[in-house]
């Protein structure tokens, strides 16, 4: 049985607190990758799930050339 090692990644992420409450997040290295949240627990992992799907799909782009 093979076992596949799991690389971590760390990505650098600013929290911007709104005027009228919450937080707008977004990673800088990874152009377009923004999202939110009302709470700051909240916005880390919606950054956290935005980032995943980001890096899947440029993973998918890449595959279909």
């Amino acid at each position: 049985m093979s076992n596949p090692q799991k690389i971590i990644y760390n990505y650098t992420v600013i929290f911007e607190q709104e005027q009228d409450g919450g937080y707008h997040v977004f990673c800088p290295i990874l152009k377009g990758c923004h999202s939110q949240g009302d709470h700051f627990e909240e916005a880390l992992a919606n950054i956290s799930e935005a980032i995943e799907l980001y890096l899947e799909s440029l993973l998918a782009d890449q595959g279909s050339c």
